[in-house]
């Protein structure tokens, strides 16, 4: 570095220290600048202050108004609950309790069972089975209090708690007036049961309601799902039951919106599926109970809703509890005779009879003779197909000699045919009664009874209609396969389609069932064949009576079409195995030895039978009637020329 830039940086430096000192500020500017700073921080803090007692003002206007809104809602819980104010507010919470057949879920709002699901069974498109869920059913008693309030359990919050024993388990729902005075909803689930039982139980609670209560009325409805794959075929057999105490089993209709006002003592109340039900039973009874079923929409995932209203006895000091049973299980014969095992008399609950089986008499027949062979059957047999195959074999052996004692009276009648042939022929058409005196005097020398073909297929109609009643409601046959049938308790559809078709669809159905179409071609193919056997289609006048008879296999097809495939299936067996004995019969019975044999009893010495003598009585009878009125006829015209 020379001598000239050494100067020059000294110079550059005086420079600028010269005018920093020259230019700094005197003490009377430093003191303003200080006292500008101070204002500017001073008014930043007093901003800022401000903003926070804005909101700490907002703060404390917001909890008065919070404090203000509690209030209002307690006084609002006061006025509408009284003394149960405390539970008129909560959140609902759920909790399910299960045992080895059912899942039963409880909501703490109304103390109820809020879900009902079948562990071992699914619906038709194998989700899960529930008897009911959330909101589709409901179960209140309504309070009256000593200030006059009518109360309903639904919108009141109850505690909880769950304890297990050794073969149950108990949930007990309490709703609390203080910590003295309570109402307890006890639910006890066995282990491996479908039937639990419910207790309600008071606690000092006298004081708190009505001076003159004495009972409760319950409120109880349930929406009814669609569990099946025929929803024509499920409402139909989706009923609301009930048993009076002392008193049969009756139902209301299953075909239309209706209701009944039940005078008397009500022991059950059944909400009926097709092949589940909800049933509550009363160890005491139901007094003025009220029913009520309604038909949902066809696009409806509901088939019904069930309403039952009724009054049960109630105990305020809690001396003595209320108790109920509640069913949630299968329409399962021998499931539901059970549960009478213990009881004699009046006390049997015949839960097996919301089952339908027909009259007395079918009845009888189903119970005591095609379900225990049913049953026993299916401790050996693993295919129900098979079952009903077996079942109508044995049923065949069983009535074997009736339906060969007809096939001869019609034989006898068939070979008789020439003569009586010949009598019509003799006598003219206008003189009817006297060609009818004439067969039956050729039928009393032959020996035949025209009515002996008629007793055994009456002996019959008994056991067809019992199994009529018995497949649709067997539910052994739910969910069971055979051949291309998936399910034996419904249609098994081989052609399908989505279009309504007028008149086709509300009564055949948007399918073609194979086993039904199978069933009407036997049946016509029997028809042609029981014609020919008994000689009918040569009769005068027989065009329309041959057509009706064909007519008949078809409107059973239309019957059928929805029906249970398991019914269709054994009538379609038992439709051929009648084909393969009449042709046997043919085999094995000769024409000619059967109108020998009739010859030979006109050479015997008659004796009128009853019935011939009571026709014949009838016969007379009938002339005496009708000269009587040819005779007043001709006095008649006699007067009216003169």
């Amino acid at each position: 570095m020379d001598k000239n830039t050494v100067i020059g940086l000294v110079l550059i430096l005086a420079v600028i220290f010269g005018f920093s000192w020259l230019n700094q500020p005197s003490k009377e500017e430093l003191a303003r600048r200080q006292h500008v700073r101070d204002s500017i921080a001073a008014a930043n803090e007093s901003a800022y202050l401000a903003q926070l007692e804005l909101e700490r003002q907002q703060a404390v206007a917001d909890s008065l108004a919070a404090i203000g809104e509690a209030t209002l809602d307690s006084a609002r819980l006061v006025k509408t609950y009284g003394y149960f104010a405390a539970a008129g507010v909560g959140v609902e919470e759920q909790f399910a309790v299960e045992n080895e057949k059912i899942r039963l879920t409880f909501s703490n709002k109304g103390g109820r069972v809020c879900a009902a699901e079948m562990k071992n069974y699914t619906r038709y498109d194998s989700l899960p089975l529930m008897l009911f869920a959330n909101d589709e059913a409901s179960l209140a008693f309504t309070l009256f209090t000593s200030d006059n309030r009518i109360i309903s359990t639904k919108n009141l919050y109850f505690q909880p708690t769950v304890s297990k024993t050794d073969d149950a388990q108990i949930v007990t729902m309490r709703l609390a007036v203080d910590a003295d005075a309570h109402i307890d909803f006890i639910y006890t689930i066995p282990n491996d049961d479908f039937m639990t039982s419910m207790e309600i139980k008071a606690h000092n609670m006298a004081q708190y309601l009505s001076p003159n209560t004495s009972s409760l009325d319950m409120q109880w409805q349930s929406l009814i799902r669609q569990n099946e794959k025929g929803r024509k075929f499920e409402s139909r057999y989706a009923t609301l039951n009930y048993k009076f105490v002392s008193d049969e089993m009756e139902r209301l209709s299953e075909l239309r919106n209706d209701s009944e006002k039940l005078a008397g003592k009500v022991r059950w109340v059944a909400f009926k599926d097709h092949f589940f039900s909800t049933i509550m039973i009363a160890d005491d009874a139901f007094t003025a109970t009220a029913v009520e079923t309604e038909i949902m929409p066809d696009r409806s995932e509901f088939i019904k809703q069930h309403k039952m209203e009724a009054s049960v006895a109630f105990d305020p000091n809690g001396i003595r509890s209320t108790k109920f049973h509640t069913y949630y299980g299968p329409n399962q014969y021998r499931v539901l005779k059970s549960y009478d095992r213990d009881l004699d008399g009046e006390d049997k609950l015949r839960l097996q009879h919301i089952i339908p089986m027909g009259w007395s008499l079918f009845r009888w027949i189903t119970t005591c003779v095609i379900i225990p062979v049913f049953n026993f059957l299916g401790k050996y047999i693993g295919s129900y197909g098979l079952i009903i195959f077996l079942l109508t074999i044995i049923i065949k052996l069983v009535i074997l000699p009736f339906t060969f004692k007809s096939y001869m009276s019609s034989a006898k009648m068939r070979v008789l045919r020439p003569q009586i042939e010949e009598i019509n022929a003799r006598i003219p058409a206008e003189k009817a009664m006297e060609r009818q005196q004439a067969t039956m005097a050729l039928y009393q020398k032959a020996g035949v009874n025209p009515m002996s073909g008629c007793l055994p297929m009456l002996f019959q109609m008994p056991i067809l209609f019992a199994m009529f009643s018995f497949f649709p409601t067997a539910f052994e046959l739910r969910g069971q396969s055979f051949l291309w049938a998936d399910d034996l308790s419904s249609y098994d559809a081989i052609l399908s389609w989505d279009a309504y078709i007028p008149l086709i669809t509300p009564f055949f159905g948007n399918h073609i069932s194979l086993f039904c179409l199978l069933m009407t071609i036997t049946n016509i193919i029997y028809t042609k064949i029981n014609m020919a056997s008994t000689g009918a289609a040569d009769q005068p006048g027989a065009g329309m009576m041959k057509w009706m008879m064909y007519l008949m296999p078809i409107m059973f097809m239309f019957m059928f079409n929805n029906y249970a495939s398991g019914l269709s299936y054994y009538y379609f067996v038992s439709l051929l195995i009648t084909i393969i004995q009449t042709y046997l019969f043919r085999l094995f019975v000769d024409d000619k030895k059967v109108l020998a044999q009739l010859e030979k009893n006109k050479a015997k010495p008659q004796k009128k039978s009853a019935f011939m003598q009571r026709l014949e009585e009838a016969q007379k009878a009938q002339q005496q009637a009708l000269r009587e009125q040819q005779a007043r006829q001709m006095k008649s015209n006699s007067k009216g020329r003169h």
